[in-house]
């Protein structure tokens, strides 16, 4: 109890901007969880059923049996794919979150000092904290699924790779 209740004053500090920052950064590392899930989990089977789905075709070189190999591959390709556009967008989005942070934490400080004037570095102290809180969770937060992505990203080029190498034509 202790600790949500930590994390609720510290979100609270930052702002409401650092509460759309958290629901992204959950929605971000959701779908990094699904990827990885899919690659684990769901992938091996598709590829398999594909896989003996072109190796049981008696005709492999024909107009028609390209594209069908074509559409085996396109379907893994798309499965693959799946959310893996967003993951990057994501990422590029929770630091200009964290700058809108900064933004509204400044007009906080900016509203402090026309109403009691700069002498109150206190009263100034909430719009400071709201300023630069949301700015570091937002980079933070992208800095640690950077890698991630990258990695889900060489995962799905490899599959892509072995995929066509394992759908021969002859």
């Amino acid at each position: 109890m202790e600790t949500i209740n930590s994390l609720h004053d510290f979100l609270n500090t930052g702002g409401n901007v650092l509460w759309a920052i958290m629901l992204a950064a959950f929605w971000l590392f959701f779908l990094i969880i699904e990827r990885y899930w899919f690659f684990m989990r769901e992938y091996q089977p598709q590829l398999k059923r594909n896989l003996e789905a072109w190796r049981q075709r008696s005709d492999k070189s024909s107009w028609l049996a390209l594209q069908y190999r074509r559409q085996l591959i396109s379907q893994l390709d798309c499965q693959m794919l799946r959310h893996m556009k967003l993951i990057p967008a994501l990422i590029a989005l929770l630091p200009m979150m964290g700058l809108l942070g900064t933004v509204t934490g400044m007009i906080q400080v900016f509203e402090v000092m026309a109403y009691l004037g700069s002498g109150n570095p206190r009263a100034m102290a909430n719009g400071v904290s709201a300023a630069t809180i949301p700015t570091m969770a937002g980079m933070v937060i992208s800095l640690i699924a950077i890698p991630f992505a990258t990695e889900l990203e060489r995962r799905y080029r490899k599959e892509l790779r072995l995929v066509v190498a394992d759908m021969p034509t002859y």
